[in-house]
């Protein structure tokens, strides 16, 4: 599975992107579909996480901020991410895998990354 972001750019504080990640296959039986990202000189992180039935999961700092979707018909998995701060700034990655994890060391594969960068 070849995973593809797309939606990246420069945004002022307070603003709205949508990023979304298109796959090469079938995305229906793939248990679970990521957001991580890496801002400068900091770790990779989770940002959030949609299982194959519609569950999520949110890293604190974006909760009730960012959304996590996906649409099995069109293969493509989306990150609506609302009230953006400057921490937001990062490269973000889409990943799959499946298990039914969050762990970035169990997704098995990646996207190469869209960078965000949000302005004060």
């Amino acid at each position: 599975v070849q995973l593809v972001e797309t939606g990246g750019g420069l945004v002022q504080a307070g603003g709205s992107l949508r990023l979304s990640c298109a796959a090469s296959g079938s995305i229906e039986s793939i248990d679970a579909m990521g957001w991580y990202r890496r801002a400068p000189g900091k770790e990779r992180e989770l940002v959030a996480v949609i299982y194959s039935d519609g569950t999520t999961y949110y890293e604190d700092s974006v909760k009730g901020r960012f959304i996590v979707s996906r649409d099995n018909a069109k293969n493509t998995v989306y990150l609506q991410m609302n009230r953006l701060k400057p921490d937001d700034t990062a490269v973000y990655y889409c990943a799959s895998s499946w298990l039914w994890t969050i762990l970035p060391e169990q997704m098995d594969y990646w996207g190469k990354g869209t960078l965000v960068t949000v302005s004060s």
